[in-house]
């Protein structure tokens, strides 16, 4: 995330901003898919926006707006260049850095359950792990890890096989431990004093998904299935471990890494992205998610108010003016006045986009294909563009 230039950036986890950046009950509020086509007439607004990304470069787009009234959906472009078969609307994609609530909201949980203090260190719950040239783990907490201000290194900017064709293709399989992604990140000095700024670090999620390891002995992609996809019914919705393929009807991902030949990227053994973006879901499953997380059904009142609590995030400016950033959340402002909460993600071929109302009952999602209209920042201008005119258009008048 964060940039101050208008050059694309080529950080895969989070907003294509720089560093990277980022889902719940629909079923409960009686929201009820059309029909295939029923809703993507040539004058309705979400076709016409879903045509619009698609314009920008992409390779296939679909969109889903969800509220109490109904939900719907436009789809663009193609799913598979060699088959040209169409995306469709229940596709499965890599959610990149949308993950991170994923993973914080785990985090609160056991918050909630005692077993974890926000304030807590990461020397105290990770000994050894953040330590030499300059990292101290005492000087950081579990707040500050989730919320992005503790200073680490963020390791896919050191991290070749997420930014460079020939460097994926030669590790696109290969396992990485969180441990080992750590290590790249502690290989750099800090790049400031924990709680003094903010900056987006994918080591942060690292860290805390091996706090949630160390707290129950689980890993953090069971405890995710546990305690979220299960509960929840997410059955589109999986937290792989090393596996490479996306199970079932997806949208492959493509990317050229900056130059002028895309590759097909859909296999990726997810490790290297692990508790910082390697989730696959939809847009429905992302929107049950986040609509049962913004209506309280995953947090306690206290846990909620924690993640929804934000600083700001100056660096995403670029795109979000006036961006503010949670734990595990980021809160974008309306054009139409208020805000909503949101967390984006990109990895090598996948571009997530979402927004949802404080209470829940209105969400969009987008998932898009390619890399967009490198070196501008089209695709997610229009993309954000989608996300605020359904939002504004749900607000009452």
């Amino acid at each position: 995330m964060a940039a101050t230039t208008r050059t694309r950036p080529r950080n895969p986890l989070g907003h294509r901003v720089v560093t990277t950046t980022l889902v719940t009950a629909l079923a409960g509020l009686g929201l009820m898919t059309p029909a295939a086509g029923a809703t993507e007439t040539v004058r309705d607004p979400l076709r016409q926006q879903a045509d619009a990304i698609q314009r920008t470069g992409t390779v296939g787009v679909v969109a889903r707006s969800a509220g109490p009234h109904g939900s719907r959906y436009a789809t663009a472009g193609v799913a598979d260049q060699r088959t040209g078969r169409a995306v469709h609307p229940r596709d499965k994609f890599r959610i990149a850095s949308a993950t991170k609530t994923f993973v914080s909201t785990v985090v609160l949980q056991l918050v909630g359950e005692g077993r974890l203090s926000l304030d807590d260190t990461v020397e105290a719950l990770l000994p050894g792990v953040v330590t030499g040239n300059g990292n101290d783990g005492s000087r950081i907490t579990v707040r500050q890890l989730l919320n992005h201000t503790s200073g680490l290194f963020n390791y896919t900017a050191d991290f070749p096989a997420f930014t460079d064709a020939a460097a994926f293709q030669a590790g696109r399989f290969d396992t990485w431990t969180d441990s080992r992604l750590v290590a790249i990140a502690m290989r750099h000095t800090p790049n400031f004093e924990p709680g003094t700024r903010w900056e987006y670090s994918n080591t942060n999620y690292t860290l805390a998904g091996m706090i949630i390891e160390k707290t129950t002995g689980h890993s953090w992609q069971r405890e995710v299935t546990r305690r979220i996809i299960r509960p929840l019914d997410l059955r589109d919705t999986s937290a792989p471990v090393t596996h490479p393929a996306i199970p079932g009807r997806h949208l492959r991902g493509y990317s050229a890494f900056g130059g002028d030949r895309p590759i097909d990227v859909t296999l990726l053994n997810p490790s290297g992205a692990g508790a910082a973006g390697g989730m696959i879901s939809t847009t429905a499953d992302l929107t049950r998610f986040y609509s049962a997380l913004m209506r309280g059904r995953l947090l306690a009142p206290a846990e909620l108010t924690e993640m929804k609590t934000t600083v700001r995030a100056e660096e995403l400016d670029v795109v979000w003016p006036g961006a503010r950033y949670g734990l595990g959340l980021m809160r974008v402002d309306l054009t139409c006045g208020g805000s909503y909460y949101s967390h984006a993600g990109d990895i090598p071929g996948y571009m997530t986009r979402n927004g949802f109302s404080d209470d829940g009952r209105h969400a969009v999602v987008v998932g898009v294909t390619g890399d967009g209209s490198a070196p501008d920042l089209a695709t997610m201008e229009v993309t954000n563009t989608l996300i605020d005119e359904q939002l504004c258009a749900a607000k009452p008048r």
